[in-house]
């Protein structure tokens, strides 16, 4: 499907919610846009109480209005369904279908999200509400796209949840035997010998079991992907050539697997909302959707012409001539979705505070977005709302209104889009991957692991910005993956692997690739139960180490690392009882540990030979610059993606700088053929 074709080129608005505004600013409203470059906003969210406002009764006359009134500003529309907020009316009359915490406690209406996917009257009416919209709208020429839903993430854990919970484990185990191995149920009396017996995690007297939290939240998430397929089937049939899309949302908490959700959009969209470090986790965000736009496995083969001067055998202390270059990720028969920044603030939220985005920055963060393969790049949202729980959440048009320095920025962006449309026909060139999994960062919010310091998501950016600050541009796919295109391939953390990924893993270093692989990874198998004999279980042969014991250390405490010209620094939060098994140390720990243990001499950086191809793995938490010299990697001051022909160079800092023959100005730019 030719997308910035379909929208007059790459996508430009955001969220629209005219019905928190008098109908005399709608007109307005589509000049402003119009003189913004605005050509596809969402509308109707939120608008559930609006559309409905008692059962059965629907008012769609201010809809039409709005409808209307956009396409004759030649702007096409995203039409939401409203169900990410039922009406007051609706909790009323259904009292079921409100969400219950884990402590039993029904959530009521007064926010959004309240809601139980499982409740029978919120699936039907969900349905019934998207096929009455449907069936109004689907001639209408505003129509570009469909929005189910609103960021999917609400967990239940009422008896509707229950019954469902029971189905899909009769599903995924067959029987309660299964089901009692998989979860260990023998430790704490747990053994079940009745289907009936089985709930969601509910709150309990002290740690709940891992194995079940991990499939309540697998359970969780296809729970809530049937609720998209139900209003997708129902606006499929009546609209048949309208995509149906979903916004994602990122972040820990998030219960939704978005690499199986990705197979069934049309288009991938997320929302990012950065916020500590805004260039690094605004590049890791646009790789992550990326990753789920692609295949969830795919063949590829590297170009000898393209490819990395990544060396397996660089040893600490040695500089590599050139930084790696990139190669193509995927071979062409294999070209990804699309996918598109759906949400983005012009303000920064940090948690404390909202802070506004620096001169220049919301061009740059789109652009970022745009050059790792975004569609467009859209806000939340269009107006800043006078009043309700997000005032002070900005938007496009700000409280100044458009006389401001962010309606400006916002009309450059505009302005700027639709001269990128070629750059944006070739395919992101990335020179690693890097391997990410859902459900490894739910099994590591477990409790009763050996630091409750432990953080994926952390330790999975960590790597990413490694790459992005020394000029490499990252895939971030799933162990299953075809990884043969890829020179290099880091593997944090990854806690849980089945037999077959880590299978995956031994075919590419045999074929010739380099791994790089941290602590705490393939200990566990899918189930979570811990593979015995040593760690990193699935992996020791491959690594051709053992690790004995688990070494967790303080947060201020760290290791010193003795390598032959002691770059490696230090290490810190994690260190292991380490032997090696065919492997050779290029660290060893050096000084007294923080538990008195004595790891003094012991490897704590390895490398192994196998087959064709080198696995490295690394014990213990390195700094950016030394994770960064262990790759034989060199910083570049700017951030630069290639695709095709074209570089993209984006300086975020305050300062000029120089970088693939081009002088960028602070916080300057360049979108250019190479």
């Amino acid at each position: 499907m030719d997308w910035p074709g379909r929208f007059g080129g790459l996508c430009h608005g955001g969220d629209y919610n005219p019905e928190q505004w008098p109908e005399e600013v709608w007109k307005e409203d589509v000049a402003l846009m119009r003189r913004a470059g605005v050509n596809l906003v969402s509308v109707g969210v939120f608008s559930w109480a609006r559309l409905e406002p008692s059962p059965g009764v629907h008012d769609f006359g201010w809809l039409d209005r709005v409808l209307d009134l956009l396409h004759d500003g030649g702007i096409g529309v995203n039409l939401a369904t409203p169900t990410a907020s039922p009406p007051p009316w609706f909790g009323l009359a259904h009292p079921d279908a409100l969400t219950v915490t884990a402590d039993g406690t029904r959530l009521t209406h007064g926010s959004r999200d309240t809601y139980c996917v499982h409740a029978p009257a919120y699936r039907a009416a969900s349905v019934r509400i998207a096929g009455t919209l449907a069936e109004r709208y689907r001639d209408h020429p505003a129509l570009a796209m469909w929005h189910v839903h609103n960021e999917y993430g609400t967990a239940c854990h009422c008896e509707h949840a229950a019954s469902a919970f029971r189905t899909w484990l009769r599903a995924r185990h067959g029987t309660l035997d299964a089901l009692n191995d998989a979860w260990t149920t023998s430790f704490w009396s747990q053994r079940y010998s009745a289907w009936e017996q089985v709930t969601p995690p509910r709150a309990t007297q002290y740690l709940p079991n891992p194995s079940q939290v991990l499939d309540f939240r697998r359970f969780v998430s296809d729970a809530m992907l049937g609720h998209f397929r139900e209003q997708k089937a129902v606006l499929r049939e009546l609209t048949p050539a309208v995509p149906v899309t979903t916004n994602f949302v990122l972040g820990d908490w998030v219960p939704v697997n978005h690499r199986h959700w990705a197979a069934e959009v049309d288009l991938v969209a997320i929302d990012h909302y950065p916020s500590s470090d805004p260039p690094a986790e605004t590049a890791f965000a646009a790789d992550l959707a990326r990753g789920w736009a692609s295949p969830p496995a795919h063949s590829a083969t590297t170009d000898p012409a393209h490819s990395p001067t990544v060396d397996p055998t660089h040893v600490p202390g040695s500089t590599p001539e050139h930084s790696p270059t990139i190669s193509p990720s995927l071979a062409p028969e294999h070209a990804p979705k699309p996918w598109l920044l759906m949400e983005q603030a012009v303000v920064t939220y940090t948690g404390p505070r909202m802070l506004a985005k620096r001169p220049g920055e919301i061009t740059r963060l789109s652009l970022s977005h745009i050059a790792r393969g975004s569609q467009g790049a859209m806000f939340f949202q269009w107006r800043a709302s006078r009043g309700g729980a997000e005032l002070w959440y900005g938007g496009m048009v700000p409280h100044a209104g458009p006389d401001s320095r962010i309606f400006r920025e916002i009309c450059d962006l505009g302005a700027l889009l639709p001269s990128l449309t070629d750059a944006c026909a070739a395919p992101v060139e990335a020179g690693a991957a890097i391997l990410w999994d859902a459900e490894v960062g739910w099994a590591l919010q477990s409790p009763g692991l050996p630091s409750t310091e432990l953080n994926y998501a952390e330790t999975v950016r960590q790597a990413h910005r490694v790459l992005y600050r020394h000029g490499v541009t990252a895939d971030l796919v799933h162990p299953s993956s075809d990884l043969s295109a890829y020179p290099l391939v880091l593997v944090p953390a990854l806690y849980l692997i089945s037999d077959a990924d880590a299978d995956n893993l031994r075919r590419y270093v045999s074929g010739g690739g380099t791994l790089v692989v941290s602590y705490l990874s393939g200990v566990a198998d899918e189930h979570a139960r811990v593979r015995l004999g040593g760690y990193p279980g699935a992996l020791r042969d491959l690594l051709g180490i053992r690790v004995e014991e688990f070494h967790p250390l303080p947060p201020d405490f760290t290791l010193t690392l003795s390598t032959p010209d002691n770059q490696l620094g230090t290490g810190t939060f994690w260190s292991e009882h380490l032997h090696l098994e065919g492997a050779e140390a290029l660290a060893v720990y050096t000084g007294p540990h923080a538990s008195g243990t004595p790891l003094a001499g012991q490897p704590a950086v390895t490398r192994h030979s196998y087959g064709s191809g080198t696995a490295l793995y690394v014990s213990t938490r390195l700094s950016d610059t030394a994770y960064a010299h262990l790759l034989g990697l060199r910083p570049t001051p700017v951030e630069l993606v290639r695709r095709g022909e074209w570089l993209f160079a984006i300086n975020h800092g305050d300062e000029a700088q120089e970088a693939a023959g081009l002088h960028l100005p602070p916080g300057g730019f360049s979108v250019r053929p190479r």
